[in-house]
């Protein structure tokens, strides 16, 4: 284990360099690594597509339209789950292509916008649902809130209702806290107890995110070791599980979303506006299925 006063120069590897992978994009999200097959998916939303990237191949089409999809992660048996703002609604898409609408209401009225998206160890979904991909007139919902679904029965249960502008999500590595940024003029990142049943309890403010460069708090990322990987002002933010900054990786454009991904889960995949870039880390990343 890591002593808990390291810095940022601990964290990135002495060789690493910000390599810019892709670009040409209108609004790059969502990203997510299949270990399984080496490639990584990632949404541009205004586009109404997820690309795929890989090593070998680069940059393809892998689904046009995407309802204009934004975050997306997979479930156990390896089927991709999205957040989809053009349909208002989360969804699954299986490995042989079949389409699966899993919750687009609530309590009788459409969820906001969906927006980022968790995959708990017992197979449960988290995601949030700010009013991004609406105009004010279409809301129905009275809250900005933060979802669960469960695997077996499907049950949607909101959890949280009083966000602003609820956004990324991330579970510590042994799922017994998550944090939840709050891309509002708030601009903090909160973080709840999860209990056995995947409840929430003892919300408090984790981090915030202040800085003269313009940007929210937006999706996140954990390491093994606890650290906190928030896309926000001027590139993405790391924190120690204690709360404390270890320093800021500055990216040339804002950041969006993070992903893990190489064979060894040691390298951050980012989007940012209308690119994609990478850096090398020294502690590996959370897995995702798959």
């Amino acid at each position: 284990m890591r002593k808990k006063n390291e810095t940022l120069a601990d964290i990135v590897v002495p060789t690493s360099r910000l390599e810019r992978l892709a670009t040409g994009f209108q609004f790059t999200e969502g990203p997510v690594w299949n270990a399984a097959d080496e490639y990584m998916l990632f949404s541009d939303i205004p586009a109404n597509r997820i690309y795929k990237w890989s090593p070998k191949e680069g940059v393809t089409v892998f689904r046009d339209p995407s309802h204009h999809a934004n975050g997306l992660t997979y479930d156990r048996q390896g089927r991709l789950i999205l957040c989809e703002h053009g349909t208002r609604r989360l969804s699954r898409l299986d490995t042989n292509g079949e389409y699966t609408v899993l919750a687009d209401t609530f309590r009788g009225k459409r969820l906001n916008s969906p927006n980022d998206v968790v995959l708990a160890a017992d197979g449960a979904i988290y995601f949030t649902d700010p009013p991004y991909g609406i105009t004010p007139h279409e809301q129905e919902l009275p809250f900005q809130g933060v979802f669960r679904m469960r695997p077996v029965s499907e049950e949607v249960t909101v959890l949280v209702e009083d966000f602003d502008r609820p956004n990324g999500l991330a579970f510590s590595p042994d799922e017994k806290r998550i944090y939840v940024a709050d891309s509002s003029s708030r601009r903090h990142i909160r973080v709840f107890d999860v209990d056995r049943e995947g409840g929430f309890s003892n919300g408090q403010v984790f981090a915030d995110i202040r800085s003269e460069v313009e940007g929210n708090p937006d999706g996140m990322k954990v390491d093994v070791e606890g650290n906190l990987y928030v896309a926000a002002a001027g590139g993405v933010w790391v924190f120690s599980e204690e709360g404390v900054l270890r320093g800021v990786i500055e990216t040339p454009e804002k950041p969006s979303n993070l992903a893990w991904f190489d064979e060894a889960w040691r390298s951050l995949f980012i989007t940012a506006r209308t690119s994609v870039y990478r850096i090398r880390l020294g502690i590996p990343g959370v897995q995702v299925p798959k």
